[in-house]
């Protein structure tokens, strides 16, 4: 069985199976980050695919001396840029609203219940988008998919240090963005 990091595909290897074995490994994380990024399922998992698509068409353009998993969230996070610069930021609070209005009582009450659980992560998710992009994505691919900072940058392709310095000017940003717009946030911390 293939680990991820000590274990990497030779980019001349074109076996289906193989491939296959990568995509299983890989496609968790992979969609996780697009969904982060793009906010929407069915746009995430068209990336996640058209990632491995590109990852498999271009892999001679992959460093065998490198890890494998920042190449290729490397090529999900440029695709997800282009795809939200193409087609916006989605926002699915009214068909919520909708469900939640034509729901019977007791659904109606346990969907009320998640919701009341999830407003805080959802009013974060909004301070987070009031965000510039690449603030968006150093901090999705840290916090959320708890990669390193060396794993950062190896997406990023920058330094460890300017991944640290993007980290630090998004937090203070994110902390400006809540204080202004969502200062409930700060009280329930």
């Amino acid at each position: 069985m293939l680990k991820p990091e000590r274990q990497t595909p030779k980019p001349e290897d074109q076996d289906e199976a193989f491939w296959e074995e990568i995509v299983r490994q890989h496609q968790e994380p992979v969609f996780r980050f697009l969904y982060l990024m793009l906010g929407d399922v069915e746009e995430a998992a068209d990336i996640a695919q058209e990632t491995f698509l590109r990852a498999f068409q271009h892999r001679s353009r992959w460093d065998p001396n490198r890890p494998f998993r920042p190449w290729l969230l490397r090529i999900a996070a440029n695709l997800a840029r282009n795809r939200r610069r193409a087609l916006g930021r989605y926002w699915k609070a009214l068909q919520r609203w909708v469900r939640l209005q034509s729901s019977p009582a007791e659904e109606r009450d346990s969907l009320l219940e998640a919701a009341v659980r999830q407003e805080a992560a959802e009013r974060l998710w909004q301070a987070i988008r009031c965000l510039r992009a690449t603030d968006q994505e150093v901090l999705y691919l840290r916090y959320f998919l708890e990669l390193s900072e060396e794993e950062i940058a190896q997406i990023q392709n920058v330094a460890v240090g300017t991944v640290k310095s993007r980290l630090h000017r998004a937090l203070h940003r994110l902390r400006a963005v809540i204080e202004r717009e969502f200062p409930e946030l700060l009280e329930e911390t």
